[in-house]
C-alpha cells in the first residue's frame, strides 16, 4: 500500500489558514481560488519536494502541504481513499472530473485506475487549469490526464469541446467525479443524462454533499433510488480535520426507468 492511503492524524480545522478560507468563502465559491497564493504555492511545493515521475510522491506532497503548510479544498486523504475504492470497483476506461482545483484528485484516480483509461477534467478557473497542469506533467500523468478550462452550464459550449476533442459520446462515461460547485451537482448531471453519456454501470461519486452541501442532488439521487440509482452515503468529514462532518455519494447508474 502506498505511503498515501492511510489515514493521517487529524488536526483542529482552527488554523489560520482554514479561517482566512472561511472569511473569503464569496471569493472561494466564485473564483475558486482562497485569494493568498496557496494554490500557486502548492503547485511550487509539489515541483520542490516530490519525485519527478512518481505520481504517489505528488500525492504525499500535497497532502502535507496541506496539513503543515496552508489548507487545501481539495478532497483530501480520508475522503479520497473513498474516490480511490470507487475507482477501482469502477474499473472505468473514460472518467469525467468536474473541478481540478490544483490537481490533487486527478492525481489519485490516475494512480489507481487500469491501464488505458484517460481523465479528462472540467476546471472553470484557467489559473487552477495552469497549477494543474503543472502538478500533473510532475508527477508524469499528463498523458493519461487533461484539463479543459470551462464549465458544463455554459449553454453547451464546453460539452460540444468534449465531444468533438475529447471522445464524449453515447455511453462512452464510466465515472464522474464531481467536486465544482455545489449547486451545479444536479443540473451537471441532468445534462450528462440528456446528451446520453452515462451508461448502466456508470459510476459518479460527489464529494462534499453535507459540506458545503449540494441537497437538490441528494434530493434527486434518493428519488431515483433502485429505480434509476443506486447510492451509497459514505459518511466522513471534510477535508484534512474531524469536526466538521461531510458526505461523499456513490451513486451507480441503473439505467433509464422501464416503461410502464
Amino acid at each position: 500500500m502506498s505511503a498515501h492511503r492511510g489515514l493521517r492524524t487529524r488536526i483542529p480545522f482552527l488554523r489560520w489558514s482554514f479561517l482566512r478560507m472561511m472569511f473569503g468563502i464569496r471569493k472561494l465559491t466564485t473564483e475558486w481560488q482562497v485569494g493568498d497564493g496557496r494554490e500557486d504555492a502548492v503547485r511550487d511545493y509539489v515541483l520542490a519536494n516530490a519525485k519527478a515521475g512518481d505520481v504517489d510522491d505528488a500525492i504525499r506532497a500535497i497532502d502535507e502541504y496541506a496539513y503543515q503548510q496552508k489548507f487545501l479544498i481539495n478532497v483530501g486523504d480520508e475522503k479520497g481513499a473513498i474516490l480511490d475504492a470507487a475507482l477501482r470497483r469502477a474499473a472505468p476506461k473514460l472518467i469525467l472530473e468536474l473541478g481540478a482545483y490544483v490537481g490533487y484528485s486527478g492525481l489519485r484516480m490516475a494512480s489507481v485506475m487500469p491501464e488505458g483509461a484517460r481523465i479528462v477534467s472540467v476546471e472553470f478557473l484557467e489559473a487552477n487549469a495552469e497549477i494543474t497542469r503543472a502538478i500533473w506533467r510532475h508527477a508524469g500523468i499528463d498523458d493519461r490526464a487533461t484539463v479543459v478550462v470551462g464549465t458544463l452550464g455554459d449553454g453547451g459550449g464546453t460539452a460540444d469541446v468534449l465531444a468533438a476533442e475529447h471522445g464524449f459520446a453515447l455511453g462512452s462515461v464510466d465515472f464522474v467525479f464531481l467536486d465544482h460547485d455545489k449547486d451545479a451537482y444536479l443540473p451537471d448531471t441532468e445534462l450528462l443524462l440528456e446528451r446520453g453519456w452515462l451508461h448502466p454501470g456508470s459510476i459518479l461519486v460527489a464529494d462534499n454533499v453535507k459540506f458545503p452541501g449540494a441537497p437538490e442532488y441528494r434530493k434527486f439521487m434518493q428519488a431515483g433510488e433502485g429505480t434509476t440509482w443506486r447510492t451509497t452515503e459514505h459518511e466522513t468529514h471534510a477535508e484534512y480535520q474531524t469536526m466538521l462532518k461531510d458526505l461523499v455519494l456513490e451513486s451507480e447508474h441503473l439505467g433509464a426507468p422501464a416503461a410502464p
